[in-house]
């Protein structure tokens, strides 16, 4: 590839260091020309502040060496950067606050890490139309309280929602805990402006997607498509997002405790099968209570092996009778016991818990996350079969889940340093991609391909149906500028 730098290491070390040098005066030739191109903009260079731009949170997806970085602060200079980059073949990779679990902003060699979480302006709050527009650095809790003081709110919640950006969140086409009721974030996109180049005309073309209306069917839905490419087709450098009016009933919380994942699991295909709709359900087992109770001291006694969260957001006698019903429902499954709870503060510290348990247990060595999707009926045994991959390859898996749509997030955890442990946690994690497609899942619900989910994807997708992506790939940035070797990309 045009970007690439390769070293051949199999001469002399004169001949590698010979190579070696040409790379860097050829690195520092490139460097100067973007300084030259990007005049008011400051291009990082330091290695340090390189390597920890240069890859998101999955920790066990490789990572390349970026020529150099820029920290943007508008649109217009992002469009610069492109332009700059394109017309030198340097490939461009963006992200926001880091925080994806699948490799997918990680750095490529040679390419101009593109930052964008100095965007971080909230540009308009419309209470009339339910829509705010906002750059792609916003973190979501902070448009979340934005918007709370206008008695609206915007529901996908990721758990990293602290943390992660709408930009991020809408690259991946972010779930979260409440997506089971609400949706996820491809749901509340209206609109979106883009830097692009290919059919728009030029590298750097800011390009409008959608619309600000309720409703709109005019030609194909390019924004849609934008959501969850995870950065191929260009950088998103403006949202469009639909709001709703903020919840007015207290939420009802609905706690169960069950012996084992399986009986979890079957309490959550009954609550399905009877038409419940709880605004969220989600699964944590002891390893996860256990972690956040050794890190954050909170006076969790799991007691359990499994426990699961309901939470019912409809008003008055309707919330009662829902909370009720997911009651009954997780004592007929077999639940240790199942408790109600009306208490706001005692209701948020469980549900802490769940969004804590991914960051406690990076606490304990290096983790493989999964991110699998079955149907509902199916989450029982997708269950059981978690727990028999983990045992036969000997590995220690932790379990949380949005277990109400059947996105299931088995953590695979290693000792630091023991590669034996690394390298069967590996072969765990491709066999629970396949359970997965066999079960009628998918290989990703809601972290995205980026670079360890490409070999399951094309299982589940097929040729065909992945020639037709590459196609759209190929469409769309013809130079392979954007991210490449992310979702479509070749091993």
């Amino acid at each position: 590839m045009l970007w690439r730098h390769d070293i051949n290491t199999a001469g002399t070390a004169d001949t590698a260091h010979t190579a070696d040098s040409a790379h860097t005066a050829g690195t520092a030739d490139a460097v100067r020309e973007l300084v030259g191109a990007l005049p008011d903009s400051t291009l990082v260079t330091d290695p340090d502040v390189l390597a920890s731009l240069g890859r998101d949170d999955a920790e066990w997806a490789p990572a390349g060496r970026p020529l150099a970085a820029v920290r943007a602060g508008s649109a217009e200079e992002v469009a610069a950067v492109v332009r700059a980059c394109a017309a030198r073949r340097i490939p461009v990779v963006t992200r926001g606050a880091g925080t994806g679990l699948s490799g997918g902003a990680n750095a490529v060699d040679g390419c101009v890490v593109l930052d964008v979480s100095r965007m971080n302006r909230i540009l308009e709050i419309d209470t009339e139309n339910l829509l705010a527009v906002v750059q792609p650095g916003v973190v979501n809790n902070d448009l979340k309280a934005a918007v709370a003081e206008h008695g609206l709110w915007y529901p996908p919640d990721p758990a990293s929602a602290p943390w992660s950006t709408i930009g991020g969140n809408v690259s991946t086409n972010a779930g979260g805990l409440c997506c089971l009721k609400y949706g996820v974030t491809r749901d509340y996109v209206l609109g979106l402006e883009v830097v692009m180049g290919g059919p728009a005309g030029e590298y750097g073309s800011r390009v409008r997607l959608g619309r600000r209306t309720t409703k709109g069917v005019s030609g194909y839905d390019l924004t849609s498509l934008f959501v969850g490419s995870e950065g191929t087709f260009g950088v998103i450098t403006e949202i469009t997002l639909r709001l709703r009016p903020a919840p007015v009933a207290e939420p009802r919380t609905v706690v169960g405790a069950f012996d084992s994942l399986v009986a979890a699991g079957a309490a959550v295909a009954l609550v399905t099968r009877r038409g419940l709709e709880p605004a969220a359900l989600e699964l944590l087992d002891r390893a996860c209570m256990e972690a956040v109770e050794d890190w954050k001291h909170l006076g969790i006694e799991p007691g359990a092996e499994a426990m699961l969260l309901a939470r019912v957001d409809a008003a008055g006698d309707a919330g009662a009778t829902e909370a009720a019903a997911i009651a009954a429902a997780f004592q007929e499954a077999g639940a240790l016991w199942a408790e109600q709870s009306t208490d706001a503060v005692e209701a948020e510290a469980l549900f802490d818990v769940r969004r804590l348990a991914y960051p406690a247990l990076e606490r304990l060595g290096p983790v493989l996350t999964e991110d699998l999707c079955v149907p509902r009926s199916a989450v029982p045994g997708m269950l059981a079969t978690i727990e028999e991959i983990g045992r036969r390859h000997g590995v220690r898996i932790a379990t949380i889940a949005h277990a109400g749509d059947g996105n299931l997030h088995p953590l695979l955890i290693t000792e630091p340093g023991d590669e034996a442990a690394r390298v069967a946690a590996q072969a765990a994690f491709e066999e629970l991609l396949g359970a997965a497609i066999a079960a009628g899942g998918t290989v990703t619900g809601e972290h995205g391909v980026g670079l360890l989910k490409r070999g399951g994807m094309r299982s589940e997708l097929g040729p065909a149906v992945c020639a037709v992506q590459r196609a759209v790939k190929r469409t769309l940035d013809p130079l392979d500028l954007f991210n490449p070797g992310k979702v479509v990309g070749e091993d």
